[in-house]
């Protein structure tokens, strides 16, 4: 279950002030791409972890493209939907990457 949840933030790895995502949830920093591990469902800010989720690859569903993230902390595998402002330098590496 989705729970919205758009806050602006501090990014915890390039100190960049994130702000709101204009139409949907932001979970991730749109200068660095970096995420925290935070949810257990999207939205919730249940997941006690908290460890910082590094962008890994790119991965094209449901004709929208998806950050790949794993969990410095516990190694867990997620994804997130890339944002329109998102950092292009960054997904292009991310590309070139996979």
């Amino acid at each position: 279950m989705f729970i919205e949840n758009n806050q602006s933030f501090i990014c915890v790895l390039c100190g960049r002030t994130v702000e709101k995502h204009p139409t949907s949830s932001r979970n991730h920093c749109n200068w660095c791409l970096t995420s925290l591990h935070v949810d257990n469902e999207p939205g919730d800010r249940k997941n006690s972890c908290h460890g910082i989720m590094e962008p890994i690859g790119l991965e094209l569903k449901s004709g929208k493209t998806q950050i790949i993230y794993k969990c410095q902390t516990c190694k867990y595998i997620g994804k997130n939907i890339v944002a329109d402002d998102d950092n292009k330098e960054i997904l292009i590496e991310l590309v070139r990457m996979n």
